[in-house]
């Protein structure tokens, strides 16, 4: 067991993770941390040396330079390569919507992220958090397959597309899934164990109360705000 009580929230895009997660973390106040931003800041970092998915070698020796770190931002620790947090429009551009999957899929990039997601209970108990609400891909299976509470949220393709549709991405949900749920390291799975929860006809506050109740009844924690 983890020493600080940790939730997990996996699932594809758009199946609702953040928003629910940050809900959900201000509900209890839990540290939240979307480790697709992980991600999002290594590919924007190696695009930006010019590095390519299918160069292992260039990934591994880039990688090595980089320093991890985290700012706390109200409920969310933000990660901060070199000590500056990326900013979200450099992460969230075409570019690296188009690279963030086939970077994710190699296991360089998911092992030097390892350690530094697994360290983020430590840093909730430090900053005085009642515990850690991580989302992602492979946080039930691989980051921390020992929490407590395991969800996996899903919604079907057309509603998810519509979703990223309004958050103004353009990148294909059916690419992302095909590439995340086919990659070997790390794909992307409902863990064994783990709460399966459709999203596509439920409304946010009737998914963070599904959500909420479950670690109430889990994990003994009470809401801090309702």
């Amino acid at each position: 067991m983890t020493q600080t009580p940790v939730i997990a929230v996996d699932g594809g895009a758009a199946s609702g993770k953040s928003s629910t997660s940050r809900r959900l973390a201000a509900r209890f106040n839990l540290m939240h941390v979307d480790t697709g931003s992980h991600y999002r800041a290594v590919t924007f970092a190696l695009v930006q040396a010019g590095v390519s998915p299918g160069d292992a070698a260039a990934i591994q020796s880039h990688l090595k330079g980089l320093k991890l770190g985290e700012q706390i931002d109200g409920q969310s620790a933000r990660i901060c390569i070199d000590g500056q947090v990326p900013r979200e429009e450099d992460i969230r551009s075409e570019a690296v919507n188009a690279a963030v999957s086939p970077f994710a899929a190699v296991p360089e990039v998911r092992q030097f992220l390892y350690q530094y997601q697994r360290s983020q209970a430590a840093v909730a108990a430090r900053a005085g958090f009642n515990g850690l609400i991580m989302e992602g891909r492979d946080i039930g299976s691989v980051i921390f397959p020992d929490a407590p509470l395991r969800f996996f949220l899903e919604a079907d393709e057309a509603t998810r597309a519509a979703r990223r549709a309004r958050e103004g991405q353009t990148d294909s949900i059916a690419e992302r899934d095909r590439i995340d749920s086919s990659r070997k390291t790390a794909p992307l799975r409902c863990p064994e164990g783990a709460q399966r929860v459709d999203t596509s006809h439920l409304t946010l506050d009737e998914v963070v109360d599904l959500l909420a109740e479950a670690i109430e009844q889990t994990t003994g924690l009470s809401p801090v705000v309702a």
